[in-house]
């Protein structure tokens, strides 16, 4: 992977920040995306070092994809890597019928779906001309089950991870394309939102509550994703690898979709 170029939307925190460190290490130049975490952003490209650069764009917007797909091969020559990492999502009852309004399905589908398509589509001539072009998209274990957060963000998961298979098939032999399935990741939006005990104490629970025995943080899942870049994984494409430390295996058993953080 040495040499090669990634682009990671949502690059500056969470899951995406560990993405960059882990592809920085490996001797790939990256390209962090970011929307409005600027100064994140920013400080990471700093702590990486050269080879490393961070692009304001707000991918809902098909020009706003182009466009950084354009920065990212003029910067470095070339594009090898994709990972659709940005994402949102209202929280919603599921029992709820009435607390979610159609817009909230276009928001969240426009950054969750619609923005990973657009962004594959950008990359796609740069990723054929490479012999490693491979995208992971970052979906949900919500997605796979119909739980989570909201029906609507479990729906526009649902549908990237529909949409990777479709991308798999189609950009086949040049592009593998795969997804990962996160559950609970336990990331500093948690951490600021519920304060550093409150924090603690959820990943206990979750923790007690899976099979592996953990609450999975952000470099939990970059793990993965670096996998599924890596040239290394060639024989795979149109997967979607659930990584929520067991606690699929249990769904359906004690637990209701509504009920699902």
């Amino acid at each position: 992977m040495r040499g090669g170029v990634a682009i990671v939307t949502g690059g500056g925190t969470g899951i995406g920040a560990s993405v960059v460190r882990r592809l920085a290490a490996r001797g790939v130049r990256c390209v962090i995306n970011y929307a409005h975490s600027r100064d994140e952003a920013e400080a990471l490209a700093g702590e990486v070092g050269e080879g490393a650069i961070a692009v304001q764009a707000d991918i809902v917007d098909d020009a706003a994809c182009r466009s950084l797909a354009a920065t990212a091969h003029d910067a470095f020559g070339r594009v090898d890597f994709l990972v659709n990492n940005a994402g949102r999502t209202k929280y919603a009852n599921h029992e709820d019928l009435d607390a979610l309004e159609a817009e909230d399905f276009l928001d969240i589908y426009r950054l969750n779906t619609i923005a990973p398509f657009q962004m594959i589509r950008a990359c796609a001539p740069s990723l054929r001309a490479s012999e490693m072009g491979a995208v992971v998209n970052v979906a949900s274990v919500a997605g796979v089950f119909g739980i989570g957060s909201s029906v609507a963000y479990a729906a526009s998961k649902g549908a990237l991870v529909t949409m990777t298979k479709s991308l798999a098939r189609v950009l086949a032999p040049a592009i593998r394309v795969n997804a990962v399935a996160p559950g609970y990741v336990g990331t500093g939006w948690f951490e600021k939102r519920l304060g550093s005990e409150a924090f603690g104490r959820l990943n206990e629970r979750i923790a007690a509550a899976t099979p592996m025995a953990l609450a999975a943080g952000p470099d939990d899942i970059a793990g993965p994703i670096e996998m599924l870049l890596d040239p290394i994984s060639r024989a795979i494409t149109g997967e979607t690898m659930l990584i929520d430390a067991g606690a699929h295996l249990d769904i359906g058993l004690s637990r209701r979709p509504g009920k699902e953080s």
